[in-house]
Formats: C-alpha cells, sequence, structure tokens
C-alpha cells in the first residue's frame, strides 16, 4: 500500500505552509495531495504558490495530486477550479461534480471522499468518465467496502482516510467568524487563529465537533493504524493521513513503519498516544457510531 497526505484543511500563514511541505518532502510519503477545499478566501497561497510546492515535491520524489474546492460558492470559485481542472501538469482530486464535469473525458482524475460514492454502479459509472482512483467516503465501514471492492472496476484504484479529524460537513455560513458575531464576507481571516480548528465541547467539556470556518470535523481522530492488516486484505491501494499543525511527519513515519512492518503495531500506537490533538475514534470503519473507538490493542 502506498502512504498519501491529504490536503491541508486548515488555513496557516504562508510561510508555515511552505516550511510544513518542506519537511513533508523528507519523509517517506508517496502521494501529497495540495490545495484549499474548505474556504476561497484563504488566500495566503494562490494557485502559483500551491504550483511551486508542487513542484518541489515532485523533485522529492512525491506524486502530487491538486485538490479542488469541496463546496463552489462564487464565479472566483468557478475560475479558479476550471484553472485546476486544465493545469496539464498534475492529476486533481474532484471534490465536487463540477470539477468531475471539468474533468470528464479530458484526464483521468481521483474521487475525494465528498463524491458519494456509495455503492458499484456509481463507481463504475464514474469510472467510465476516467475516475483513476476514489477515495472511500468517511462514514463507510468496513464490510461496504468490501462490497465495493468486490464490484470494483479493473485498473481502479481504492484510497481509505486513515488518520486525521474528519472533515463532516461543509456550510455556506462560516462557523469560526460566527463565533467571533463577524459577517461571513468580513470575517477578519479568523480561522489563522486556530491552527487545528476551533473546538466545541459540550456542557460536561468533551469535546464534541471542531469548527474549521465553513468545515465542521470530528472533534475525536479517527486513526486505523491498528487496522492497517484488515485494511490491506481488503485490497486497498493507498491509506491517507490528514494534516495537523504538529507532529505530522511524525504521524507519517509512524504509518510507514506499520506499513512495511518495521514497527509493531502497538508501539506505533504508544507513540502515537502523545501526538494526537484528541482522543482516537475508529467507528465508522466498524459500521458503528463514529466517536466509537473498537477493537484497541492492550498497549502494556
Amino acid at each position: 500500500m502506498k502512504l498519501a497526505l491529504g490536503p491541508l484543511l486548515y488555513y496557516w500563514q504562508r510561510d508555515a505552509v511552505f516550511s510544513f511541505y518542506e519537511t513533508i518532502a523528507a519523509t517517506p510519503v508517496d502521494i501529497v495531495y495540495l490545495g484549499e477545499t474548505v474556504c476561497s478566501r484563504r488566500r495566503e497561497l494562490r494557485l502559483a504558490d500551491w504550483l511551486s510546492i508542487a513542484g518541489r515535491l515532485r523533485e522529492a520524489g512525491k506524486e502530487v495530486v491538486l485538490s479542488t474546492q469541496v463546496l463552489i460558492e462564487s464565479g472566483s470559485d468557478v475560475t479558479t477550479l476550471h484553472k485546476i481542472a486544465a493545469n496539464g501538469d498534475f492529476m486533481v482530486e474532484a471534490n465536487d461534480m463540477g470539477a468531475v464535469h471539468c474533468l470528464a473525458g479530458k484526464a483521468p482524475f481521483i474521487g475525494g471522499p465528498h463524491l458519494n460514492i456509495y455503492n458499484v454502479p456509481t463507481l463504475e459509472w464514474m469510472a467510465g468518465l476516467g475516475l483513476k482512483r476514489w477515495v472511500m467516503p468517511l462514514e463507510m465501514g468496513r464490510d461496504d467496502l468490501a462490497l465495493m471492492q468486490q464490484g470494483r472496476p479493473p485498473g481502479l484504484e481504492t484510497e481509505v482516510f486513515a488518520y486525521g479529524r474528519m472533515p463532516l460537513a461543509f456550510s455556506a455560513r462560516c462557523f469560526t467568524a460566527r463565533h467571533r458575531n463577524l459577517p461571513k464576507d468580513d470575517c477578519q481571516f479568523s480561522c489563522l487563529d486556530h491552527a487545528d480548528g476551533l473546538m466545541m465541547r459540550t456542557r460536561e467539556s468533551e469535546g464534541f465537533l471542531v469548527l474549521n470556518g465553513t468545515q465542521t470535523q470530528s472533534a475525536r481522530v479517527y486513526n486505523l493504524l491498528a487496522e492497517m492488516d484488515a485494511v490491506r486484505a481488503a485490497g486497498v491501494d493507498v491509506v491517507r493521513i490528514s494534516p495537523q499543525s504538529q507532529h505530522s511527519a511524525e504521524i507519517v513515519n509512524l504509518f510507514h513503519g506499520v506499513l512495511t512492518q518495521q514497527t509493531p503495531v502497538v508501539d506505533a500506537l504508544r507513540a502515537m498516544t502523545g501526538l494526537m490533538p484528541d482522543q482516537a475514534c475508529n467507528g465508522y470503519w466498524y459500521g458503528k457510531p463514529g466517536l466509537e473507538q473498537l477493537a484497541r490493542p492492550v498497549l502494556n
């Protein structure tokens, strides 16, 4: 299996983004997804900057994919989408059907986790449009994945989101701006103050959800590190790690160690405990509520 780093879901300062990907270039990750997928008001980096980073990562031996925005809201968003689709140099991850329309019949593409591919006929239809790899929807479990794999068209790859806070929903409203009583059009780029999103807690002070601008994430961290044998047995080609502001390189190294059988799973899980921004969960993999954690190996 190959190891992928998903698109950066948070809003960081420009220099921090460049520094982050310089670090990632030295890790054993195979595939790196780049681009703004959450909000077009995040303008620290333009498309030219993402292409510059893509070139550096390619020189480091990485396969680079440009990701499109999930929720297209304006004419300028459409213009950017067309530029990404027509870049002619890097593969594109389509995160909405508008992006699929731009790419269908013109270039092979990757179907992001938000395309709602839940059955084999949809997978076959998308493959006919040029789909090269599909990313399993976040809430899909192992049993449904097995059914998809049985009917998967020849030559089509499967990718599974294996680590990170899960992007659960998108909205035309900006919840981070709302938290500061600011309108979306004058958000004052509030997301810059929250490198890993803004935690929402229950009255009992338990983490519930994370606000990330127009995106809502899980508070807990989806982690399938302990399931890598089952993921491999399911015929998955790529596992995805989602970036976080701290320790992403270490997380990549731990996954690589488990995938290459250089690091025992129990040791990797123990090392990962202090690197995660919140508690782990894996409920969706087992067909359970997503925030549940099942079958955790004994660590002592």
